[in-house]
């Protein structure tokens, strides 16, 4: 199975269905941001803290990694930076040219995997903004690396992803309410799912596949790359999650590139 064609076909169909990742900004969203007057979301609800980014984002090059939608590279281009959005769903991406299209934007967009950067020359960019995306890449740790690499020294790397706690639960069970634990981490829909389920997955939802990464890989990855992290939050999935009011299941981090 080639995962990342899979996922990316996937996210193409998800366009159609209003998910909260691939509805674009509006107008009033960008004239605000035009004013200073801003926030993205790595997380599904929390904002992102505003003194994780330098005050003015005026001239900074800024990749938004895995983050089609045309939600946070819009409104960071609108707050005056030079934005990348580099995704590999081409829908996805399509919801950035509507949005730069429509609010006269100037936006580079490019398609490509979010493991592999090469397209990007070493210290390319100030900053790089990666809304959690990275639970649909099978080994996270190139995501990492690939990341710091493109980093100027000094620069930022901020990233939201899933405690793999959400993955240890029998699917079924969850979806109801229930949880019954079943999963070991680290996790892949493609090999510890059972196979009805699976194929429910892939043939009857055409949702992406899913892998839920340790903590050691998406915390003591970034450290292992070269990257220092400098802030932390956590959020919930919403209010139709059944984790919600238990425990935030979501994970938010800050880090920074070591200057040389």
């Amino acid at each position: 199975m080639d995962i990342l064609d899979y996922n990316g076909k996937a996210w193409d169909k998800l366009t159609q269905s209003q998910d909260q990742w691939t509805v674009p900004v509006d107008e009033d969203t960008i004239a605000r941001a035009r004013q200073g007057d801003w926030s993205i979301q790595l997380t599904s609800v929390k904002p992102t803290p505003r003194d994780w980014f330098p005050e003015n984002l005026e001239g900074l090059d800024i990749l938004c990694l895995g983050s089609g939608g045309g939600q946070q590279g819009p409104i960071l281009a609108a707050a005056g930076a030079n934005v990348t959005v580099f995704d590999y769903s081409e829908k996805q991406l399509d919801q950035d040219r509507l949005v730069a299209e429509r609010e006269n934007l100037v936006l580079a967009i490019i398609q490509g995997d979010m493991k592999d950067l090469s397209c990007f020359g070493d210290e390319s960019f100030d900053l790089v903004v990666n809304p959690a995306s990275n639970v649909f890449v099978e080994n996270v740790l190139p995501v990492w690396q690939e990341s710091a690499r493109v980093l100027k020294p000094g620069g930022t790397l901020m990233s939201g992803f899933l405690n793999p706690l959400h993955f240890i639960f029998d699917l079924s069970d969850y979806e109801n309410g229930k949880f019954t634990v079943r999963h070991k981490i680290p996790y892949a829909d493609i090999t510890d799912l059972p196979e009805a389920e699976l194929e429910k997955l892939l043939t009857n939802d055409n949702k992406p596949v899913c892998f839920g990464h340790t903590l050691h890989d998406q915390i003591q990855g970034q450290i292992d790359a070269g990257l220092v992290i400098t802030g932390f939050f956590e959020d919930s999935m919403g209010e139709d999650d059944p984790l919600t009011g238990i425990i935030d299941i979501l994970i938010a981090t800050r880090a920074l590139k070591i200057q040389n």
